[in-house]
């Protein structure tokens, strides 16, 4: 099987240490360092280089949308006239929007679906007017999510076995 050009291979103390960061609020680097069988020093010097290499994005805290009171969440297909360029300007001019989460191109007949969370309808309202005053966007059809089931956005927490087999480093070949 060929593997993303993007993808990295780890190794199984990478693959731990990215483990315990996705599973963990804080990562606790003496404990990591007696599980896992390396110093402090090393692990963190490892956290570093995933960090440079784009493999950890950021540490942060997440927070309870419903906290904030962000009961309604929306999913949106919004489709564009097709001009050169249209995507990467319309997807930016869609993240733009104030309570937009997530923003993804599509291919078939649905040109972007975004993702949004609001407070109340107004909000609601005030949001796909905003998506319709986008130059270019044509058409907007909305679903309301009345129930969730799953919104992890833990990377190695929701793989496969095989998955995480294909980014594993095997006496330094790569997975096929």
């Amino acid at each position: 099987m060929e593997l993303n050009s993007k993808m990295s291979e780890f190794d199984e103390p990478d693959l731990q240490i990215l483990q315990q960061l996705e599973a963990e609020e804080e990562l606790n680097l003496s404990e990591l360092s007696d599980e896992i069988g390396l110093s402090k020093s090393a692990i963190h010097y490892r956290l570093n280089k995933l960090k440079e290499n784009g493999v950890v994005t950021g540490m942060s805290a997440q927070l309870d949308p419903l906290a904030f009171g962000l009961e309604m969440m929306m999913i949106t297909d919004v489709m564009v006239t097709h001009e050169t360029g249209y995507a990467e300007d319309i997807g930016e001019q869609l993240t733009e929007i104030g309570g937009v989460n997530q923003v993804y191109y599509t291919m078939g007949d649905v040109d972007f679906v975004v993702i949004s969370r609001v407070q109340n309808r107004e909000q609601m309202n005030d949001l796909v007017d905003e998506m319709i005053a986008i130059d270019g966007v044509n058409e907007t059809s909305s679903k309301f999510v009345m129930d969730e089931f799953k919104t992890d956005s833990r990377v190695l927490t929701n793989m496969s076995e095989e998955m995480v087999e294909n980014v594993a480093q095997t006496d330094g070949a790569s997975s096929e």
